[in-house]
């Protein structure tokens, strides 16, 4: 993956994450499949209920990258969130953002930590929530993977059999209408 395509991806999804804090809290797990060094992209998690719903919810991203027959993929999610979404323990650092970096052949792991900065005087009154990014943890090649994020990782380069004329296309529309919320790019729009 070019540098400048990372760079811009961890930005956005720093950004997303202020975003959500300031509203209704930190975003769901998010995947940006590519192919050939091209971003397909953002397929946000469904809403979901706790515990296995939400595992098979984020299992479940992976099905526009295995359809796209994506070459890599990024997964960006907060460890709080995940666990506390899939009635895992907590592991890692918490708050932080992490994003794997993900192809056939291994992956590398990155993670931002923040703490929540209160920020009073928001137009409704509310105390808004900020993350004060601290500085980002060494990147670990292989980095251990709750096991959900594992599992969507895998899947991502695992080819569906669908007999459809057209398994990317057909694969969006379902995604869709499970309620995932599926921003391709330009290249990739239908």
């Amino acid at each position: 993956m070019d540098t400048r395509i990372w760079d811009a991806l961890v930005e956005s999804m720093k950004n997303a994450y202020a975003a959500g804090l300031g509203e209704e809290g930190v975003p769901g797990p998010v995947i940006m499949p590519l192919v050939r060094g091209e971003l397909v992209g953002l397929i946000w998690l469904r809403p979901v209920q706790t515990g296995q719903d939400a595992v098979t919810g984020i299992v479940e991203l992976s099905n526009i990258a295995a359809a796209a027959d994506a070459d890599e993929v990024v997964l960006a999610w907060e460890t709080q969130h995940v666990a506390t979404a899939c009635a895992l323990p907590v592991g890692g650092p918490a708050p932080c953002l992490n994003m794997v970096h993900a192809k056939k052949d291994g992956h590398v792991l990155h993670r931002f930590p923040y703490t929540e900065q209160l920020q009073p005087g928001s137009p409704e009154g509310r105390v808004a929530v900020r993350p004060h990014w601290l500085p980002a943890l060494e990147p670990q090649v292989g980095g251990e993977l709750v096991a959900p994020i594992r599992a969507a990782v895998d899947y991502s380069f695992t080819p569906l059999d669908l007999d459809h004329p057209s398994p990317f296309g057909v694969t969006v529309v379902l995604m869709e209408e499970d309620g995932y919320s599926v921003r391709l790019t330009e290249a990739f729009a239908l």
